[in-house]
């Protein structure tokens, strides 16, 4: 069976729309960061579906280098994660007030 345009557009809106609920419900830091990768795989979904739907591999190729980004976002966002829990024993979103003047 293959999947209709719509059917991945739908999907892909579904897995962004948990992703950004992930991200803007929880205080957790670690949950905020998993719910931006939830968004950048919902974007990759949409960018693969129309590669196959017009027969261009541009989407597959930029999924790609979504992929490359997201590794980078996660190794940075991650180490900050990990410094900013050592400074406050906390991960809780709502206690960094660190960059603040």
């Amino acid at each position: 069976m293959i999947a209709t345009m719509n059917e991945v557009l739908i999907l892909s809106g579904l897995v962004f729309i948990l992703g950004a609920v992930c991200a803007a419900a929880r205080r957790n830091l670690i949950m905020i960061l998993v719910g931006v990768e939830i968004m950048l795989n919902a974007a990759g979904i949409a960018l693969v579906g129309a590669s196959l739907r017009w027969a261009v591999l541009d989407g597959q190729v930029f999924v790609i280098f979504i992929m490359a980004f997201a590794a980078a976002e996660v190794s940075v966002g991650l180490a900050l994660i990990v410094f900013s829990q050592r400074r406050t024993k906390s991960v809780n979103a709502d206690s960094f007030s660190l960059l603040r003047g």
